[in-house]
């Protein structure tokens, strides 16, 4: 759960990544981008910001804009009746971006959230610098990390149903709950 304010302080961050990416976006798009807290409470360390470009039945285009040091939990897109599961493309286009994968243990740049090295299981790390291209297969378990940037990076993938991911954490919920702010 997150407060409206984090999710402004959030969402102003977010578009201050596609402003130095050099990325230009309407100001509705501004107000819809998505804040992802994954159910953890601990924005700021494991989180993300999502701009939805497109979605259709066959395609998604989105923007991921993950703050200094912020990580996208370890997932993967699972199979959904005769569809193995989303196959993603990420274009890196701003900061330094880690990546987690399956294989050896590489990790150096970037490091697992406190009390979560169970939940975090894939240690082989890829840097991706702006213009890096990678592809997942559908299925297979990935994380993102920013570096001390922040990082911004275009996901293309066949459909996207987010809410169908799973986690290797029993604790994320992919709905982020706001919490309304009392005035006193």
């Amino acid at each position: 759960m997150i407060t409206q304010t984090e999710k402004e302080n959030a969402q102003k961050a977010a578009n201050e990544l596609f402003e130095k990416a050099g990325i230009l976006v309407t100001e509705k798009e501004r107000a819809s981008v998505e804040v992802a807290d994954f159910g953890l409470g601990n924005l700021r360390v494991e989180g993300a910001q999502i701009l939805t470009l497109v979605q259709t039945e066959r395609l998604g285009v989105k923007l991921l804009a993950l703050t200094p040091g912020q990580t996208l939990p370890e997932h993967w897109h699972p199979p959904v009746g005769d569809d193995p599961g989303k196959e993603e493309t990420v274009r890196h286009v701003y900061g330094e971006l880690y990546v987690y994968l399956a294989g050896p243990d590489t990790m150096v740049h970037g490091t697992i959230p406190p009390g979560k090295d169970a939940v975090y299981t894939l240690r082989r790390e890829v840097v991706m610098k702006p213009a890096d291209q990678m592809t997942c297969a559908p299925g297979e378990k990935h994380w993102f990390q920013a570096g001390p940037s922040g990082a911004v990076v275009y996901s293309f993938s066949t459909v996207a149903r987010d809410i169908l991911d799973q986690f290797t954490d029993p604790d994320v919920k992919r709905q982020t709950v706001v919490q309304q702010e009392t005035q006193s």
